[in-house]
């Protein structure tokens, strides 16, 4: 198992700046989680009463949160690995940051705001400290965004850090706040609550701790009458992403893409990165044969490089100060950063219309996905859907009773069918050995190779899934109403993923009938093929309109007592109809909203239903 030790700094008192209520007490109580919690081997505690640190050798050291003290312990700790790879470091800071001339800086007790150069902290430095520890893995937690009784952070995050995992309070120029009824900043707050989930939908990968402080951090503001604060994370490399925080918590699915991004590190002969993942399976799999293959593979193929490589040159350590030309730093070995693996990714354009249906914000989005060769030219692309929470159903202005009480699930990592069963994809597969039924290889009412397969019951659907998942090996299944809602709305709160209402040149839908205030559009009388539109921020095309796709659960009027973990509801409720969602190209917009539902009985086979399948295990 692999070692943990960490930093937590906490400032209240500023000799030069407004005093903070709750940095010190966040900084405890996360000293607290790692120790008691957590069971880390050792965590510095840095604040204005903190007990001393024994020393090996030298009198105890008096850990005040001052430019002095932080600089020294910074300097003299790491000088030399104390860690090896498989283990993290974990940095957490809870006090004023500032944004000084393009670079981050963290305020100890004792700066002077009008030399910020020469009394703060460079995060770059702390970053190039840190990973002089020998552990391959450094997260930094960092609510550094504190001012005036808020934490204004003036810009703090836009420096990327190398090699690191980076957690901000908040995004640039926002601010971060205190909550006086938690007695705790909303950050650390909600850190805490995500570190401490336990079982289904826990927070063991640093993606789904992002996603949980991206909705609960603004929920709290929301509800203690905050301004907006969202959390934003920098990963670097890419795949750090997927690093597992807390291995005992972690699920075969977290293993599996850890094992994908090491073998795609080894395909871009990455070796120290390879080394590492592997590394890290074996932390959560002790034994796992083909991660102890895959290290021995690594060590060979690196030592047959290593004689092609040239060594770095020596380069003067980072500065803590760029002011003071006496202060001099001891030379550090610094490679240059290696890019990251090229995991498989595709990328789309993210829209966004108001209410009267224009074009408001374009960007550009990227998805991971993977590939499954159904044979003779015809494969099935699966996205990557990241864990989170959001909320499910509509608020009352909203939707149907059907659709109420609107509550917070949280949802584990899968992945889904980029598009809709397409007929070839359905043809491919009916080709396939029978499980439990029989299956028509051409059963569409509106025929096209491309377009979604339709007239397709709930059963008909089921042995697609078990068709597939026999053939690759892959767990293959419906959704879940959640999986699909949550997948729908891709982090998105408003009736559609596009926003507050929807037109037909994002979606195949009845036109002639209206949402909200947006102009008659199309209504093209057919399905059109998949990928015709645009996709949601999570790179799903269809989602809106269409056809209407099947999913795992019974029917339910409503959702008192739903699951909260994502699962599908197949308890009580009416097991003779199954769940409907999305909407269809034959009915108004109000139809194809990310919450509506619909159900129909098992055998039903309309041109207007069809599917999509997820994927348990990749």
């Amino acid at each position: 198992m692999g070692k943990n030790w960490a930093i937590a700094i906490g400032i209240n008192q500023y000799d030069n700046l407004q005093p903070l209520s709750y940095a010190k007490r966040d900084a405890a109580a996360m000293r607290d989680y790692f120790l008691n919690e957590a069971g880390f081997e050792q965590v510095y505690y840095f604040a204005e009463d903190a007990p001393n640190i024994e020393q090996t050798y030298g009198p105890p050291f008096q850990p005040l949160p001052t430019f002095a003290k932080l600089d020294r312990f910074l300097d003299v700790r790491f000088e030399q690995p104390f860690l090896h790879p498989g283990d993290n470091f974990w940095f957490f800071f809870a006090g004023h940051g500032k944004r000084h001339r393009d670079r981050d800086y963290l305020m100890p007790s004792d700066v002077n705001p009008r030399n910020i150069e020469g009394t703060a902290i460079p995060l770059h430095y702390v970053t190039e400290r840190l990973r002089r520890c020998g552990a391959d893995n450094v997260i930094l937690l960092l609510d550094a965004c504190r001012n005036e009784g808020d934490r204004d952070g003036e810009g703090i995050g836009i420096e990327t850090q190398q090699g690191v995992v980076t957690l901000f309070a908040c995004s640039p120029n926002e601010r971060s706040y205190e909550i006086d009824e938690l007695q705790q900043g909303a950050f650390t707050h909600a850190l805490l609550q995500g570190l401490r989930i336990q079982g289904e939908g826990n927070c063991a990968t640093v993606e789904r701790l992002y996603q949980h402080l991206r909705y609960q951090v603004p929920e709290l503001n929301r509800r203690y009458q905050k301004p907006r604060q969202t959390p934003y994370t920098i990963a670097e490399p890419a795949t750090k992403l997927h690093l597992i925080l807390l291995p005992k918590q972690a699920t075969l699915a977290d293993v599996t893409i850890l094992k994908n991004d090491a073998l795609e590190a080894e395909a871009e002969q990455d070796w120290e990165l390879a080394e590492q993942l592997w590394t890290r399976v074996l932390i959560v799999l002790p034994g796992d044969q083909q991660a102890i293959k895959a290290i021995k593979r690594v060590a060979i193929r690196s030592a047959t490089a290593s004689s092609r490589v040239t060594p770095a040159e020596p380069v003067p350590a980072s500065s803590r100060s760029t002011s003071d030309p006496t202060k001099t730093s001891s030379p550090v070995i610094a490679a240059p950063p290696k890019p990251a693996p090229a995991i498989p990714t595709f990328e789309f354009d993210i829209i966004k219309v108001n209410a009267q249906g224009q074009q408001i914000s374009k960007q550009r989005g990227q998805a991971q996905y993977f590939t499954e060769d159904l044979g003779s030219g015809v494969i099935l692309e699966m996205v990557s859907i990241p864990g989170g929470e959001f909320q499910m159903g509509s608020p009352d202005r909203e939707g149907g009773n059907d659709e109420r009480p609107q509550h917070s699930v949280i949802v584990k990592p899968f992945l889904m069918g980029k598009y809709l069963a397409t007929q070839v994809q359905w043809k491919a597969v009916a080709g396939l050995p029978k499980v439990n039924r029989d299956l028509e290889p051409d059963p569409a009412y509106f025929k096209g190779g491309s377009r979604p397969v339709e007239q397709i019951s709930w059963y008909e659907a089921v042995e697609f899934c078990a068709r597939l998942s026999k053939q690759t090996g892959h767990e293959y299944r419906l959704p879940s109403e959640a999986e699909w809602e949550y997948a729908c709305r891709a982090g998105t709160m408003t009736p559609f993923c596009f926003g507050e209402t929807i037109v037909t040149n994002l979606a195949n839908y009845n036109g002639n009938y209206l949402y909200a205030s947006e102009p008659k559009g199309k209504y093209r009388e057919h399905t059109t093929e998949v990928g015709s539109f645009s996709p949601n921020a999570f790179g799903l095309y269809d989602m809106h309109g269409n056809v209407r796709e099947w999913c795992l659960d019974h029917w339910h009027d409503n959702y008192e007592e739903a699951p909260s973990d994502g699962s599908a509801w197949v308890t009580g409720g009416n097991s003779d109809l199954r769940l409907l969602r999305g909407g269809l190209w034959n009915f108004n917009p109000g139809y194809c909203r990310s919450a509506n539902r619909s159900r129909n009985t098992l055998d039903s086979s309309y041109y207007y239903i069809g599917f999509r399948v997820v994927c348990g295990s990749a």
